[in-house]
This record gives C-alpha cells, sequence and structure tokens, in this order.
C-alpha cells in the first residue's frame, strides 16, 4: 500500500499565510522539554504509521518548498516519503492524478492533510476492511453537519455499499461525507480517464470548475465498481483548513 497526499491548494479559506496550511500549528505535543507545537500534517503520518504504511508520495504545487523542508524523507514521522510537482490547477483530482505513473498496480491510501481524523486507528480501521473485503474503493465515513461544504455519501439501507456520492448539494437528507479513502488499481484506471476526459473537454471550455476527487469516486460507482463505506458515528473530522476548523484544533494537547 502506498499514501498519496494531495497538497496543491493555495488555502484561499484562510487567507495569507506564513506557511503552507499542511504545516499550520493545530495542537501541541507534549515534550520532555514543554510543550512544542505539531503541524496539522502530522497526525495523518501518525494515522498511517499505525495502519502500517511504510510509503508515501506527497503532490506539491510549485512554491510549498517548506513541506518537503519540514518532512524530509519521512522518517522521523512515520512513512518513507517522495515529493511530485502538479503543474496543472485544475482541482484535487490533476493533483492526485499527477502520481498516476508510480501507481500502477498499487494500493493507495488516499489522506487529506489538513484534516485531523479521530480516532487514531481510522486508516488501520479501512486498511483491515479493505483487505478483508477487497472493494474496489473503501471510504472513511463521518457525520456532516454542513452538507453544503462536503461530498456527500449515500449508502443503500443499512449496508456498507455506496451507491452515490453528491458533491456539496444545496440540500440534501444524506448524513454521511468522506475523509478518507483506500482503493484498488481499477480506482487509479477510473482516474486517469476522468481527468484525462476533464483535460480534453477543457480545450473547448477554459473555464470549467475545478475536478473534485468525489467527481473521481462517483464515475467508479457508475462504472459498476463495487464501493464501500465504513461508517465513524462517534468520530469526527476536523478541517482546519477553514478559520473555524483552525481555531477548534488550537487547543489540541498530545
Amino acid at each position: 500500500m502506498i499514501g498519496l497526499i494531495p497538497a496543491g491548494g493555495i488555502a484561499a479559506r484562510l487567507g495569507p499565510l506564513p506557511c503552507s496550511k499542511e504545516l499550520l500549528p493545530a495542537g501541541t505535543y507534549v515534550t520532555p522539554d514543554g510543550l512544542r507545537p505539531r503541524p496539522v500534517i502530522t497526525y495523518l503520518l501518525a494515522q498511517w504509521q499505525r495502519a502500517g504504511i511504510e510509503r508515501a508520495l506527497v503532490v506539491l504545487r510549485p512554491g510549498k518548498w517548506d513541506i518537503p523542508a519540514y518532512l524530509g524523507d519521512g522518517r522521523a514521522f512515520g512513512p518513507h516519503i517522495a515529493y511530485l510537482i502538479v503543474h496543472e490547477p485544475h482541482g484535487a483530482a490533476y493533483t492526485i492524478a499527477a502520481a498516476l505513473p508510480f501507481l500502477t498496480g498499487q494500493t493507495v491510501a488516499l489522506g487529506l492533510p489538513d484534516v485531523i481524523l479521530a480516532p487514531d486507528d481510522v486508516y488501520a480501521t479501512l486498511a483491515t476492511h479493505h483487505a478483508t473485503r477487497q472493494p474496489d474503493l473503501t471510504l472513511g465515513l463521518f457525520p456532516c453537519q454542513q452538507p453544503h461544504t462536503a461530498d456527500m455519501v449515500a449508502l443503500a439501507g443499512d449496508s456498507r455499499r455506496v451507491t452515490a456520492i453528491e458533491i456539496k448539494p444545496a440540500q440534501t437528507s444524506l448524513q454521511w461525507t468522506w475523509m478518507a479513502a483506500i482503493w484498488s488499481p481499477a480506482v487509479t484506471r477510473v482516474l486517469a480517464e476522468v481527468v484525462d476526459a476533464d483535460r480534453v473537454a477543457r480545450q473547448s471550455e477554459p473555464s470549467r470548475p475545478e475536478l473534485h476527487i468525489g467527481t473521481v469516486f462517483q464515475a467508479a460507482i457508475e462504472q459498476g465498481l463495487r464501493v464501500e463505506g465504513v461508517t465513524f458515528p462517534s468520530g469526527h473530522a476536523l478541517d482546519i483548513g477553514t478559520p473555524a476548523g483552525w481555531a477548534a484544533s488550537r487547543g489540541r494537547m498530545l
């Protein structure tokens, strides 16, 4: 399994920052020398270390050199880390597609580097589910109070089967949003197809909206791939890419 971190965003919701948003302090470490700020991306790397994910790719846009400067090769944080650069600023799906040459035949764990997940074994739980039931795509699902800001997930009755992804719906009765994912090579193929089709469409329609990862997952569902969700009803996903989320994270101490 290889971890994949899209870190190409510009943090528009937070305004000008002194560092990449993935390195914003979100809580603190307790060390023998006192408290130390904890960058938000390290929560994801700790999740992956617990899940046994030993390799990771971080996809950056040009200029976010503070991330590799801080994380280095990853040995201080868990997984061995390598870096890629994305040059197509058309959304998160393009960012993860920059890694396509390195994903052939791989099981991929997708991590959102500005989201703090609880409990701390979310990826360990998803990895066990994915290995045991062997769907094409396993999604970690969390309760969502603001559906208009999220990818909302429809489940088939009381089953784990995901039947649809609704991206930022104005109104919906859906309760779950995905915040973590593990997929098999069939989904990587769909990713390549969706991004290629969008790239062609942009030649005649350059102002097309950004391409969401949820659009790729919906295409996988429509192609008949098996998509399952693992719910964390008592868990939470704190997005520090928003002013409210970052403010809420500042009181964390670990």
